[in-house]
């Protein structure tokens, strides 16, 4: 009986062995997406792009293939598979587009970033502020302001991964159409952060060029007898040299940029306030906050002030844009290295505000300059007492920064013109079409800002505008992808700092165009001076 057990066993036909294909890596909808080979989603810990091997050890023993979807690379042991499963959802368009073609950003690269958009220009009009609500609620509001809007730029950037729904938010109006709905979100969002690009690049022709030509004056000296060239034709310089750098094809490849950017912003902030207050405050300086005729006219014009200090934190619709320059999984998510950016950025930030701000008031009092701030005060009152080296060093700084935030302001508006084409070609832009669209974006700021060139002059309207984009919508994103538990302290803070963001940006609008009504700005539109 053994016997005739073991001949049914030996004459039992061997089974053969077959190569085992390796189980798909990532869920169907992917397999087509043209970022599947450069998303850094779909990468292991150890570099794995999840590929077949070419030599693949056979099994001894034959298997049912596996049949689960979540790839063995990206669920670390324990995870859930679910949210495994959602973190791999990818925008195939994302890969084609500039701020979320290439996504090896790292803290670093969000410090620069980070930095160069939050510091510029608006900050040397902070003590214009002061010459309003005086030494102790001019302080106090500045703190406010600085300490509110580092909050709402931490919720941001918890927002930019929803883990829930399995999607990243890559830029601010895309977050803010999923908080509103599509028809709110736009708008709300499309005009204030379309001005914070559009508006911000003409802003930085008008200053940058006006720069360059005093910088020209004070390297020629009164010996210079080359025929100078008008400010139209130093805003076509200025333009012309923009263009040229903004040739470069995505967010991370300007990250050099930035950084050149960010040393250049720090360089001439701390060097107008560190001269002005090294020369001593001006004879018969006064503090005394300006009171305008009737207690109208005065609330108005405080509230003027504090839309001028709202203007000077600007830079919150690109945070999440720079956020989406990092790779990202479920172990290792992109808010960890970016808020190790921004703290860092805004402690810098925070370093070169205060000082300026507080300086500069304490310097120049109610003779600063409203058109201009800190840098028209120095050449007003120190243009003899100050070495032309010192001069031309902080011009050719104010230069150099407004060239490098044209590029990162600018990318925002590069993206959405380069996504209107490759959702109806269904393909990426060809590099000279995208040169075209960033020409004429640079040409379109250029004829804005010869057409209205007092346009920097309306800071306190312009931070008003913008004021709901860093202090209020945060808040109501957070309360709707995070829901907070009811009447919890997180839930009464958002509600309350989101309902206050929208009053105030309302107030502000309101009180800036009647300050400039009442007291009237230099119009002169296609006359640049």
């Amino acid at each position: 009986m053994a016997e005739a057990n073991n001949k049914e066993i030996n004459s039992a036909p061997i089974t053969p062995r077959t190569m085992v294909s390796p189980p798909v890596s990532c869920p169907p909808s992917q397999l087509h997406s043209p970022s599947l080979t450069r998303s850094p989603l779909l990468q292991s810990e150890n570099g794995d792009d999840g590929q077949p091997h070419p030599k693949t050890k056979t099994p001894k023993t034959p298997r049912t293939p596996r049949m689960s979807l979540t790839p063995r690379f990206i669920t670390p042991l324990g995870s859930p598979v679910r949210k495994a499963l959602r973190f791999t959802k990818l925008d195939p368009q994302d890969a084609w587009l500039p701020i979320t073609e290439s996504r090896n950003g790292n803290k670093y690269y969000a410090a620069f970033h980070t930095l160069c958009s939050g510091i510029g220009i608006q900050a040397l009009v902070l003590p214009v502020a002061f010459t309003i609500l005086g030494w102790t609620w001019g302080i106090i509001s500045l703190t406010i302001a600085f300490v509110w809007q580092l909050y709402t730029l931490w919720l941001l950037v918890h927002l930019h991964e929803s883990v829930e729904q399995g999607i990243r938010y890559c830029r601010y109006l895309q977050l803010c159409c999923a908080t509103f709905g599509e028809k709110m979100g736009k708008l709300l969002g499309m005009f204030p952060i379309l001005y914070l690009s559009a508006g911000t690049c003409t802003t930085l022709i008008i200053i940058g060029a006006t720069t360059a030509r005093t910088f020209y004056q004070v390297v020629c000296g009164d010996s210079c007898t080359a025929k100078p060239m008008t400010t139209v034709e130093w805003y076509l310089v200025f333009t012309c040299a923009a263009v040229v750098l903004s040739q470069l094809p995505n967010l991370n490849s300007i990250a050099g940029i930035s950084l050149v950017g960010a040393v250049t912003a720090v360089g001439y902030c701390t060097s107008i306030w560190a001269v002005s207050v090294a020369q001593g405050a001006l004879p018969g300086v006064s503090y005394d906050p300006v009171q305008a005729g009737t207690s109208a006219q005065n609330a108005f014009t405080v509230l003027n002030a504090l839309g001028i200090i709202a203007f000077a934190f600007r830079g919150h619709n690109l945070i999440l844009e720079i956020q989406s320059t990092m790779p990202s999984s479920e172990k290792h998510p992109s808010h960890v290295p970016m808020w190790k950016g921004v703290k860092v950025s805004y402690t810098i930030i925070a370093a070169c505000l205060f000082p300026l701000a507080i300086g500069g008031y304490w310097a120049y009092g109610q003779l600063i300059p409203a058109n201009g701030g800190m840098l028209t005060a120095l050449y007003q009152f120190h243009s003899r007492d100050v070495s032309r080296f010192v001069l031309g060093f902080v011009s050719i700084f104010v230069v150099v920064n407004a060239l490098c935030s044209f590029q990162i302001y600018g990318m925002p508006a590069f993206d959405d013109m380069e996504s209107s084409y490759t959702k109806r070609m269904k393909k990426p832009c060809p590099w000279w079409l995208r040169s075209i669209f960033r020409v004429i974006f640079g040409f379109v700021c250029f004829f804005i800002g010869v057409a209205i060139p007092f346009l920097s002059s309306l800071a306190g309207l312009i931070g008003g505008v913008a004021l709901p984009v860093t202090l209020a919508y945060p808040s109501f994103m957070w309360l709707k992808f995070k829901k907070p538990k009811k009447h919890s302290f997180m839930w009464w803070l958002n509600w309350f700092l989101g309902t206050l963001g929208m009053a105030l940006s309302g107030i502000l609008v309101a009180a800036s165009i009647y300050v400039i009504v009442d007291t009237g700005i230099n119009v002169s539109f296609f006359n640049p001076q």
